[in-house]
């Protein structure tokens, strides 16, 4: 007896259950490999960042304190030190702002600045090849001043605006 709510249905055929079955696997077998593809690239990203961060840190340079070496727009990438030679360029953090300047001074060392702009350290003029032109610029510091133990003394390459 067939009511007026009982459907007729179709039984498939082997082949539509086999064409089925293998569009599952193929479906489950996609999710698997993307749902990897993008674990490892989040896991990449997060290394990456880790490391641009905490080993290399990339900067754009901003502003004109370093130029004619470095000039606004410039990238460069720091490496993590706490040693630094007279002339090496290192980056720092400082009221909340990471700076790149030059190292003039290390701990112990005197330092003295003419009127003319001319620097010098443990009373021998510094050669400064990387200079465009020589200033005293403004400084809130008495000289001659001397570099405190675990401290090293830096300037910006064009004196006039650092």
């Amino acid at each position: 007896m067939k009511g007026k709510w009982q459907k007729r249905t179709a039984i498939p055929s082997l082949d539509q259950i086999e064409s089925e079955r293998k569009r599952y696997h193929w479906k489950k077998a996609y999710i698997k490999a993307l749902r990897g593809t993008i674990s490892v690239l989040t896991y990449m990203a997060a290394v990456a960042a880790l490391i641009a961060t905490l080993v290399l840190p990339v900067l754009q340079i901003e502003g004109t304190s370093m130029e004619p070496t470095l000039v606004n727009g410039d990238i460069v990438l720091l490496t993590k030190t706490t040693t630094f030679g007279r002339g090496d360029i290192c980056g720092f953090s400082w009221n909340n702002k990471i700076l790149v300047k030059r190292v003039i001074a290390n701990q112990g060392e005197w330092v003295d600045i003419a009127e003319d702009g001319t620097v010098f350290v443990n009373e021998q003029e510094l050669e400064e090849p990387y200079l465009a032109e020589k200033a005293l610029g403004d400084t809130d510091i008495e000289l001659p001043y001397q570099v405190p133990d675990g401290r090293v003394f830096v300037m910006g390459d064009h004196r006039a605006t650092s």
